[in-house]
C-alpha cells in the first residue's frame, strides 16, 4: 500500500508557509492533533530537520500507519492515542499547532468502519473502535426526540422530524445496523422533490458521525486548550470541512484577538491587549486546481492564529 497514492493532504504548502516562521529555531515542537495517516507532519518533518513532531489520533489504525510512514523519524516524533480534547497535556510550549478535522481518507475508504453511505457496512462510525458506542447503537436507543435532535443541531437537516419518525417506526420490525438498512429508510422517508437536492443520507450521516464521537464537544474544548499551551510567537492552524466545524473556530479566533480593554479607556492597558492575531482573513479555500486533483479539499476552511503575548 503506497499511502501517497491514497491520501493526499489538503492545502499542504499553505499549512507549511503559515507554521514556518515559527519554526526557524531549534527544538521547535510542532503538534498535529489529527495525525491521520501523517501526510502533514511527513512534510513537516521533511522540510524542517531542527524539529520535534508530537502526534495525536484516536484512531489506532490511523497511528499505526502513520507510525509507518513516519517510521525514519523515529527520533524525532511521540506518538500518542489520545482524544484532541487532551492537547494540553501534549502541547505546552509548542511552536506550531495543526488541526485537520472531521472524518479522514483512512476511516472514509476503510468500508468496514460504516462512516460512509455509499458503501454498505456495519453502523459503527467511531474514530476510536475501543470504546464508545456505535451509530447502530444510537439508533437502536435514542428517543425519536434525540434523533431528531441530532439530524437538526448537526446535520442541519430540514427533514430532521420526518426521518427521526421512520427511523423508530423501522427499527420496532428490524434492527438498523448496516448502513444500507439506514439508507434505505431514509430514500423511503425523503419525498420526490427533496432527493433532487442530493442524497437524503448525507446529513444523517454527519450528524450520526459527529454524535458518536462528540466532535463539537470535543472541538470546542481543545481549541482554547491549543490556543493556552502555544507559546508565544506559535501558530495555530485548524482546517475545517462543515459550518459548524468552522463557526467554533472563528468564535474562538476572534475572541482572543479582540481587546478586552472597557469601553472610554484613553490607553490600553496591556493586560487588554489581543493575545492572538489572525494570520488569515476570513477562512481560506483550496483552489481551483487543488479542488480537481483531490475533491476532499473542496469543503475545507482554513484559519490561522498567532499568539501574541502571555496570558495576564
Amino acid at each position: 500500500m503506497n499511502l501517497r497514492d491514497i491520501h493526499t493532504p489538503v492545502l499542504l504548502e499553505r499549512c507549511i508557509e503559515l507554521m514556518a516562521p515559527a519554526l526557524q529555531h531549534d527544538g521547535a515542537v510542532v503538534v498535529d492533533a489529527t495525525l491521520g495517516m501523517g501526510g502533514h507532519s511527513e512534510a513537516l518533518l521533511e522540510r524542517f530537520d531542527n524539529i520535534h513532531l508530537v502526534g495525536l489520533d484516536r484512531d489506532t489504525d490511523a497511528l499505526r500507519i502513520a507510525g509507518e510512514r513516519l517510521e525514519r523519524f523515529a527520533d524525532r516524533i511521540t506518538l500518542v492515542h489520545t482524544v484532541y480534547d487532551e492537547i494540553g497535556r501534549y502541547a505546552q510550549g509548542a511552536s506550531a499547532i495543526l488541526m485537520d478535522l472531521g472524518v479522514s481518507s483512512l476511516q472514509l475508504d476503510e468500508a468496514e468502519r460504516g462512516f460512509a453511505y455509499s458503501k454498505d457496512a456495519p453502523l459503527d462510525m467511531r474514530m476510536d473502535q475501543t470504546s464508545g458506542v456505535t451509530a447502530a447503537e444510537v439508533l437502536a436507543t435514542y428517543s425519536e426526540g434525540n434523533l431528531r435532535r441530532i439530524f437538526e443541531r448537526y446535520g442541519e437537516e430540514k427533514l430532521a422530524a420526518r426521518y427521526a419518525r421512520f427511523i423508530v417506526r423501522a427499527r420496532d420490525a428490524n434492527p438498523l445496523i448496516r448502513s444500507q438498512d439506514l439508507v434505505d429508510v431514509l430514500q423511503a422517508a425523503t419525498p420526490a422533490a427533496a432527493q433532487r437536492s442530493g442524497h437524503p443520507a448525507k446529513r444523517v450521516f454527519q450528524a450520526l458521525r459527529i454524535e458518536v464521537n462528540a466532535e463539537l464537544t470535543v472541538l470546542a474544548e481543545a481549541i482554547p486548550a491549543a490556543m493556552d499551551a502555544l507559546a508565544v510567537g506559535g501558530r495555530i492552524i485548524v482546517m475545517s470541512y462543515q459550518s459548524l466545524e468552522d463557526r467554533l473556530v472563528k468564535q474562538a479566533f476572534a475572541a482572543a484577538s479582540a481587546s478586552t480593554a472597557p469601553a472610554g479607556l484613553p490607553v490600553e492597558l496591556p493586560q487588554h491587549a489581543p493575545r492572538f492575531r489572525t494570520l488569515t482573513k476570513g477562512a481560506e479555500f483550496a483552489g481551483d486546481d487543488e479542488k480537481a486533483r483531490n475533491p476532499r479539499a473542496i469543503p475545507v476552511r482554513l484559519r490561522a492564529a498567532e499568539r501574541l503575548r502571555e496570558a495576564a
